[in-house]
């Protein structure tokens, strides 16, 4: 049975990762009825390899709410019973997997999507390191009503957030996420008393977020120093930007994780160290990396690096 104005609605909630459990618990404590969880499967991980269920399937556990963990939503079983749910809506947030037509249609409202950026820019799988790399001053949340395109649904509400200076990749993620929980929860609120209109998105400004590939996160010399400082903002916490050390005597060279670094005048050849304080200089200025970490080590502050591991003045870093 469907709700009526002034009642919680039925919602399924389909999503994976850390980012999307404030939203689940905030249509939770906003007194909405949860009432089926969907997730990717779990998958093995740490050194045993052992299979963990998703940020998601772990916190409707606590929650108590039904978790299914389809591969796929094409099967028509799996259609039948979201079917069955009643649901006035779906929340999909970071799920991973395709909706189908016949999934999308289901719901009284539809699916509704929260995105972590101000729709059209940045649609895709990495919106938040995206906006850091590109040096944007700002970003946001849109909570979009869903169609078959890649994130090219019509809007139903934006709200933007500003990226500060020493914002990082895990200090965004973690305002959206909490932003996200709070314009879902009024969306719903609007949706449910018939007060929100799905505007199109503007052909204009539509850029993509490709998926981060591995071959980003090694710091490039060549390139200037305020491009990299975003680089090692981005990629924190993972995947980590890094440089390599060369070894001495010809052995392998160390990957070193910057996880701080900032940038400063002065020049030389790219990748070459200017002073006893790991001072590098870049395609333009310089960067100096102000926290490290060693491969299977814990990070440590540059000073205390140098102190174990001293890296001469004039050496070319690859």
């Amino acid at each position: 049975m469907l709700s009526s104005p002034g009642m919680s609605l039925r919602l399924a909630f389909l999503g994976t990762p850390d980012f999307a459990v404030p939203a689940l618990r905030a249509l939770v404590q906003a007194g909405h009825e949860v009432v089926r969880v969907y997730t990717q499967p779990p998958r093995p991980a740490g050194r045993g390899h052992a299979e963990r269920p998703s940020a998601v399937h772990r916190a409707a556990k606590d929650l108590g709410i039904p978790v299914a963990h389809p591969v796929s939503l094409k099967d028509l079983a799996i259609q039948r019973d979201f079917v069955a749910l009643g649901l006035d809506a779906g929340i999909v947030v970071a799920y991973g997997l395709i909706l189908p037509q016949a999934i999308l249609d289901v719901p009284r409202f539809g699916c509704l999507n929260i995105h972590a950026s101000l729709l059209p820019r940045w649609r895709g799988a990495a919106p938040i390191q995206r906006a850091i790399l590109a040096g944007d001053r700002e970003t946001g949340v849109t909570i979009m009503q869903m169609d078959a395109g890649l994130d090219t649904g019509p809007m139903l509400l934006r709200e933007a957030a500003p990226i500060a200076p020493d914002d990082t990749g895990g200090t965004l993620h973690d305002k959206l996420a909490a932003l996200g929980g709070l314009k879902i929860v009024e969306a719903l609120a609007k949706l449910e008393a018939g007060a929100l209109t799905a505007t199109p998105q503007p052909r204009e400004g539509v850029t993509y977020a490709a998926k981060i590939d591995k071959a980003e996160t090694r710091l490039d010399w060549r390139r200037p120093a305020e491009d990299l400082a975003r680089v090692v903002r981005a990629f924190v916490p993972a995947p980590g930007a890094w440089f390599a050390l060369p070894a001495p005597g010809g052995a392998m060279a160390e990957r070193v994780r910057v996880l701080a670094a900032e940038t400063g005048g002065g020049e030389g050849p790219p990748g070459t160290v200017l002073d006893e304080e790991l001072t590098i200089a870049c395609g333009a200025g310089t960067l100096r990396p102000t926290l490290v970490q060693r491969a299977g080590k814990a990070a440590m502050a540059t000073e205390a690096f140098l102190r174990g591991r001293g890296i001469p003045r004039s050496t070319v870093l690859p």
